[in-house]
């Protein structure tokens, strides 16, 4: 089942950073965008989870021409259906980390998986604040609170700056794990090739166009 398509996407800001761009995700694949710094990753990966709109172009979603959906539709969809890990945390300060989850799992009809916290080494922080965590703790438990809700599709930007190797590795291997098991898809964004290798198909930014390069 074809999850995401994008069809001759471009943008600018006050310059055009992309032009031209088609892309697709099919159930159960993960697809990496690698580029350097400014080539419009981000910026494409927000387009791709509706975050921004394009210039030009149709991004659809499981089917559905995304421009072509009412706001309720939209909501709906953003809410049940995607999941998105930046390098921003956007976790809720005064909350602690389990009632950062609980939130997500409430909202989603979901429950927190204790297992996932202990893959992720979160398990013994679980009731500080988000305040008194590492900034690799609080990426691991916006991680956890991302895949509380199930998403069909992951949007992953830059998900282990604030990782360890090790962690990083562990953490990737558990997105790889989700998407077989669920039948999702992921759009992860990196600077690291290595990582960005590890992905079903790789893609790289590069003069204004998206290249697979395998």
């Amino acid at each position: 089942m074809n999850l995401l398509s994008a069809k001759n996407l471009s943008h600018s800001f006050d310059y055009e950073l992309f032009s031209n761009i088609s892309l697709d995700l099919e159930e159960g694949e993960s697809i990496s965008i690698i580029g350097i710094s400014g080539s419009g990753k981000s910026t494409l990966l927000n387009i791709l989870s509706t975050l921004l709109k394009p210039d030009d172009g149709v991004v659809s979603l499981f089917g559905e021409d995304v421009s072509c959906m009412s706001k309720k539709r939209l909501s709906q969809i953003k809410r049940d259906d995607l999941g998105l890990v930046f390098q921003s945390h956007y976790l809720f300060k005064g909350f602690s980390s389990l009632e950062n989850l609980e939130i997500a799992a409430i909202l989603s009809g979901q429950n927190v998986d204790k297992n996932l916290l202990k893959r992720l080494k979160i398990d013994n922080v679980i009731n500080q604040k988000v305040t008194e965590l590492s900034g690799g703790q609080q990426q691991r438990v916006s991680i956890a609170r991302v895949l509380t809700k199930q998403p069909k599709i992951l949007f992953v930007d830059e998900p282990t700056g604030n990782l360890d190797k090790i962690t990083a590795n562990e953490v990737m291997d558990i997105f790889f794990e989700y998407i077989k098991e669920h039948k999702a898809g992921m759009v992860l964004v990196t600077h690291d090739e290595d990582l960005a290798h590890k992905c079903d198909n790789v893609y790289k930014l590069i003069d204004k166009e998206l290249v697979k390069i395998n």
